[in-house]
């Protein structure tokens, strides 16, 4: 089983540029792909400005900064992953979108080369069914920030082969994660055990039984999470979460995962949490900002590259 030291990462987001800068720190040569200069150009930017922050906490020299920054790749060329082990798709959380890009990738890459998607609800299976080989298909799921949560989420399809899963498993160490495995449905594991205490969460704010304040207070304080459940979801963005609960709720019809009320009315207002200024909590300086998460503490669930990073 030969060792994966080359991959491609399709998409450039949040997500992408974070699964890129920590394959790279690994050093793992990587190919980042999106079809605009633009959004490469914020994945460079994005990309630095961690790789700084990571050089002034004395986490990298300036010298293994560098060698990081030049395993990156970026180009709007496709062809350009040709030459990659492995592929992580990280676009927008879109069925219709990710099917494409493993048509394309099914199409271009060797059939010994695992294809896998940093999805938060999306089936595996029906991502697999866009190829030849479903067998080399497997879910990769990615949390954020990718460089500073060493958790990964490999999906096993029904199809997957076990060849897949021992590289993926592989790989992630290799880079410094650590995997945990799980069968492909909605949620996985962290996102079926998280998204109910979440919306347990918004609906208690919702129905005026304590401010949001005390509520992220007593799970802080009280259970010893490193924020409150209405601060991580600013930080995770409403539209993020509403999309995954949609998922579940689709899936396994059970109340505790539908999006509440008050949750679709903010993501209709643009009320989408860190990301837009505004969420259970104000981040606009301009308005007087509320005690909200910081941008470096732990988040405890994925952010799929659609939305914007905080």
């Amino acid at each position: 089983m030969s060792e994966i030291n080359s991959i491609g990462v399709v998409g450039a987001g949040f997500m992408g540029s974070g699964i890129a800068e920590s394959a790279a720190r690994a050093g793992v040569s990587v190919v980042v792909h999106e079809p605009t200069e633009r959004a490469l150009e914020r994945s460079r930017e994005r990309i630095a400005e961690s790789v700084s922050r990571a050089v002034e906490r004395s986490k990298l020299s300036e010298a293994e900064a560098a060698e990081l920054k030049e395993r990156i790749t970026w180009t709007t060329q496709f062809h350009d992953l040709g030459g990659s082990q492995l592929v992580i798709e990280a676009v927008t959380e879109d069925l219709g979108v990710k099917a494409g890009v493993f048509d394309h990738l099914d199409a271009l890459m060797p059939a010994d080369v695992i294809l896998a998607s940093n999805t938060s609800s999306i089936p595996i299976a029906e991502l697999a069914s866009h190829t030849e080989n479903p067998g080399r298909v497997l879910g990769l799921h990615f949390f954020a920030p990718v460089p500073v949560m060493k958790l990964v989420e490999v999906v096993v399809a029904l199809e997957t082969s076990a060849e897949a899963v021992a590289r993926a498993e592989e790989f992630a160490a290799a880079i410094g994660k650590t995997a945990i495995r799980t069968k492909d449905r909605s949620g996985f594991v962290v996102n079926f055990l998280l998204v109910p205490f979440l919306m347990a969460a918004v609906r208690m704010y919702e129905e005026g039984f304590a401010s949001r304040e005390d509520i992220d207070e007593g799970m802080k304080l009280g259970c010893g999470h490193p924020m409150g459940p209405l601060a991580l979801c600013d930080l995770i963005g409403l539209d993020v979460l509403h999309s995954v609960c949609d998922a579940l709720y689709e899936e396994f019809k059970q109340n505790e995962y539908a999006p509440p009320p008050l949750m679709k009315r903010m993501v209709a207002a643009g009320h989408l949490g860190r990301k837009a200024g505004r969420g259970f909590y104000n981040y606009s300086p301009a308005e007087g900002a509320d005690s909200g998460p910081r941008q470096e503490e732990v988040v405890g669930a994925p952010r799929p590259w659609g939305a914007a990073g905080p």
